[in-house]
């Protein structure tokens, strides 16, 4: 560890690759994203997954939409362009607002080069695409040494989905706390819930912690109410793709289950984001949109049919966790505890301003 989910090879007419994490863990493969609508797919398929790791992989997504531009063209040219791509990669998943952020982030990069020239606001834009993925690594370390104190020495930690180095641009959120932990000297016992209907916590939370060499056991997602009432279970840490101003979080369906649970059993129960993560435009996660994603996720999953044809089906990617069941939001700026309005205002006080203009779903 880390896996390297999102890379940028060569210069400016480069391409972007990534990890296809709809293979692991049967196959670790590669795959080159050579066009924005390559793009689009593999965050709409979840090859490229996790909040940072899509805003990262869109952001590049820019470049790659771009790059063939003649280096002495017309601007508007540029601009026309740019405008398609962020317009068609911001309808690939709409829940991650890390997604509109980084677009949002690319935007403005070349729109304060106007009149500098094509060329030069290609290379600012690589530039920038980079920069994100550097500091989203950067943050992921941060978050780890930010959370470790909170990981019980000799306890069981319960996670939900995956929020590693798959999901981000070098350690992960929820992960990096255990990682950190782990590299601390802490012994502890990992529980990863298998994360239906995709099983992201099996098929990737499970080969991370595997790799890394931490001790890890696969639980079934209805077994966590199970593992917490014979104490096997002192913290719950998992990630998140949009938090509100008031602290309500959105993650991966289910965590709003495993919150419940862990309120229930007097469980501390811990959110691992990046600054990027939070939309403070929205008061409260009721304006959190939520990605429904296709029944035949459910009813045949892997290809194979597990529910009759023609059966409803009701798929939500993810829900919210409201602010009064979350013990405490780790970031890579520290510890926002018992979140609230005014906490969460409280701790981008010196940046508030450029997050509730950048960052919008």
């Amino acid at each position: 560890m880390p896996v390297a989910t999102v890379t940028w090879t060569g210069g400016l007419h480069g391409r972007l690759e990534i990890i296809d994490q709809t293979l692991l863990p049967a196959e670790y493969r590669i795959i080159a994203c050579d066009s924005v609508d390559a793009v689009w797919q593999a965050i709409r398929q979840l090859k490229v997954r996790g909040a940072p790791a899509i805003g990262i992989a869109a952001a590049m997504g820019v470049v790659v939409g771009l790059r063939d531009l003649p280096a002495d063209g017309a601007e508007q040219t540029l601009f026309d362009r740019l405008r398609e791509v962020t317009d068609h990669l911001a309808t690939s998943r709409p829940t991650a607002v890390n997604l509109f952020w980084a677009l949002d982030r690319m935007k403005r990069t070349a729109d304060a080069l106007r009149s500098k020239g094509t060329r030069a606001i290609q290379e600012a834009l690589l530039r920038e695409a980079k920069a994100i993925r550097d500091e989203d690594a950067r943050m992921c370390r941060d978050i780890g040494r930010n959370g470790e104190p909170f990981v019980p020495d000799g306890g069981g930690v319960l996670t939900h989905c995956n929020a590693g180095g798959l999901a981000t641009a070098d350690y992960g959120t929820a992960l990096a706390v255990l990682y950190t932990a782990h590299e601390r000297g802490k012994r502890f016992k990992v529980y990863a819930d298998e994360t239906r209907p995709l099983l992201q916590g099996a098929r990737l939370t499970a080969w991370e912690l595997m790799q890394a060499g931490l001790d890890v056991t696969l639980i079934c997602d209805n077994t966590a109410a199970q593992v917490m009432r014979e104490g096997r279970v002192q913290m719950v840490v998992v990630g998140a793709d949009r938090i509100a101003a008031n602290g309500d979080t959105a993650n991966k369906i289910g965590t709003y289950a495993v919150a419940v649970l862990a309120r229930e059993h007097d469980i501390p129960f811990y959110v691992a984001a990046p600054s990027s993560t939070f939309d403070l435009s929205l008061p409260t996660g009721d304006g959190i949109p939520i990605e429904q994603r296709a029944a035949e996720e459910v009813t045949e999953g892997f290809g194979r049919r597990t529910a009759p044809e023609g059966c409803k089906v009701y798929a939500p990617a993810f829900d919210v966790t409201p602010a009064k069941l979350i013990t405490a939001i780790i970031t890579e700026r520290g510890v926002i505890d018992r979140p609230d309005l005014t906490k969460v205002r409280s701790h981008f006080k010196d940046q508030q301003g450029s997050q509730e203009g950048h960052v919008h779903g």
